[in-house]
């Protein structure tokens, strides 16, 4: 069975038992917790705190996706049997639709009877110790798997048995895996809780599940594979490893809109490309990048959308030039430690190898540390971005974030109060909006899009905050920020007509800041629409 059926089968096993079929979202999160999309729930995270919202998206509250995913911290160990960092997660969710009965029945009958494969064992969460402990035995799942007559079942802590939260804070909860072929092939969380950023755990209202099973583990079991190398979905990239599994992050990362730089996704990009580029000719390169093209491209036609080839030379050519800068600096360091060896390649882009041959004394430890406290940084200032939207507090940034409620607004208007905000972010030179929608704007919508927002930007209307009970907002009908949780006070911004006549063209919960009057904004333009997921899409748009 290749690993084109495995997918086909995945999705029409779960398709034909009432799920439905959601695409993969980019590698490029909306949460900005975390750097890159690492599991297949982050789409739906907001969906396990508002669940009655995949009705209106989805038709039903429960769906299978294929994910795409990518995780960094596995980098250093890529080429053994199994760690990559791009991969394919399976993944069935379920946000109140059902529970661990049927998810762990619907995982029974699709490895057992759909792929005729036999359990190992499978693993349940012990517990938290007696004193001080917050969650239980998971007794209930035990059961469960003994009515389907697994026997070996053993007990693990929250290391192994404990998923979640997808960044900083979210939903999460124990889980059971499902072992086969002597590795792990599927975690089944099942989230029961809700984890507050400070730690806290609360009990959700309505429990939801999540399953990711990697579909290279999978293949790797079901073709009979010593490792994930040997399987179809590397061909004759298996013979080396490190190429194998760095050409197609590679290619993916550039297909989603990633580009090479000193920080962020970008930073992850460079890495790998660099490290390649070091060792292996580039011709080889790209003829490896070539074979993912071809191989994924009708699973994720996205892969044909770029010129991924023109983008590799560029950075080769640019990597030639940087080499020369960075050895010069290299030659003149006598003793390198993590630190120094972190700015050296966050700003002219060394890769590690590099330096470490010309100093052995230089460790892998420090200098991933250094990186990982960057990249705290830098996701604390995503977040801080995020916050209400903003980058910063700039005058630009402050215009921008005003016209974001107006763009929501004169979306209903045209459209209709059914769309809601599914994301948004905002910096001194554009807003974003993510909204729900299933199709693309046509340009006269986005004309008359325009036209409503310059429209109420001309009539210079009064930007107010006030400060209510949640209850009497919600009765107000101000717009909530997707699946965000609100004190039993908020902050609600208005804006209406100065005379209290009618009623306000844009109400939002909101932190701000604002300006005081449209009239400030000066001439609203939207630069771009596209599709983010299937039903989601986002529009850019600035102030001249």
């Amino acid at each position: 069975m290749n690993s084109e059926e495995i997918r086909e089968r995945f999705l029409k096993f779960f398709e034909a038992r009432g799920h439905k079929v959601r695409p993969s979202s980019s590698l490029v999160p909306s949460d900005p917790s975390v750097l890159l999309t690492t599991a297949g729930m982050q789409q739906f995270k907001e969906y396990y705190l508002k669940p009655e919202a995949a009705d209106q998206d989805f038709g039903g509250r429960s769906v299978v996706s294929i994910q795409k995913c990518f995780r960094t911290s596995d980098i250093d160990e890529v080429g053994d049997e199994r760690h990559l960092t791009f991969f394919e997660m399976l993944g069935n969710f379920s946000f109140g639709g059902y529970f661990k009965d049927q998810a762990i029945k619907l995982a029974y009958e699709f490895i057992t009877k759909e792929l005729g494969i036999k359990i190992d064992y499978v693993t349940i969460f012990e517990g938290d110790p007696p004193v001080g402990g917050r969650v239980g035995k998971d007794e209930e799942s035990r059961k469960i798997w003994q009515s389907l007559g697994v026997t070996e079942i053993r007990e693990c802590g929250r290391a192994d048995n404990f998923w979640g939260p997808t960044g900083s804070e979210g939903p999460c909860g124990p889980t059971s895996e499902i072992y086969a072929g002597g590795i792990e092939i599927w975690n089944l969380v099942f989230n029961e809780y809700y984890q507050s950023a400070d730690g806290r755990l609360e009990k959700l209202s309505t429990p939801g599940v999540d399953t990711g099973m990697g579909l290279e583990r999978l293949a790797m079991v079901v073709q009979r594979k010593s490792n994930v190398f040997e399987t179809d979905l590397f061909g004759e990239l298996g013979a080396n490893r490190i190429l194998a599994d760095h050409a197609r992050a590679i290619a993916f990362l550039f297909a989603d809109g990633i580009r090479p730089e000193n920080k962020g996704a970008g930073y992850i990009l460079r890495r790998l490309l660099r490290r390649l580029l070091v060792k292996i000719d580039l011709e080889q390169i790209k003829s490896a990048v070539d074979f993912v093209i071809k191989k994924y491209s009708g699973s994720y036609p996205e892969l044909k959308s770029v010129n991924i080839f023109e983008l590799i030379e560029q950075e080769s050519n640019q990597f030639s030039q940087t080499m020369k800068l960075g050895l010069k600096e290299l030659d003149k360091v006598i003793k390198l430690d993590g630190v120094t060896a972190f700015g050296i390649s966050s700003t002219l882009g060394i890769p590690f190898e590099v330096m470490k041959d010309k100093h052995p004394e230089l460790s892998r430890t420090e200098f991933e540390a250094e990186f990982a406290k960057h990249q705290t940084i830098s996701r604390a200032g995503l977040e801080k971005k995020f916050a209400g939207g903003l980058a910063n507090h700039e005058p630009k940034t402050v215009k921008l974030h005003t016209a974001h409620h107006l763009l929501l607004a004169a979306l209903q208007t045209l459209f209709g109060k059914q769309i809601k905000q599914r994301g948004s972010n905002i910096n001194e030179e554009r807003l974003r909006l993510d909204f729900a929608f299933d199709r693309k704007l046509t340009d006269e919508e986005k004309k008359k899009l325009e036209e409503i927002v310059n429209e109420k930007i001309r009539e210079d209307l009064p930007v107010v905050r006030r400060e209510m009970p949640k209850s009497e907002a919600e009765k107000l009908g101000a717009e909530m920020e997707f699946g965000k949780k609100y004190g039993d006070t908020v902050s609600v911004y208005s804006i209406s007509p100065s005379t209290g006549s009618g009623q306000a063209f844009s109400l939002e919960f909101c932190g701000g800041p604002h300006v005081s009057k449209t009239g400030e904004l000066g001439h609203f333009k939207i630069l771009k629409d596209e599709a983010v997921a299937q039903g989601v899409r986002r529009i850019k748009a600035t102030l001249d």
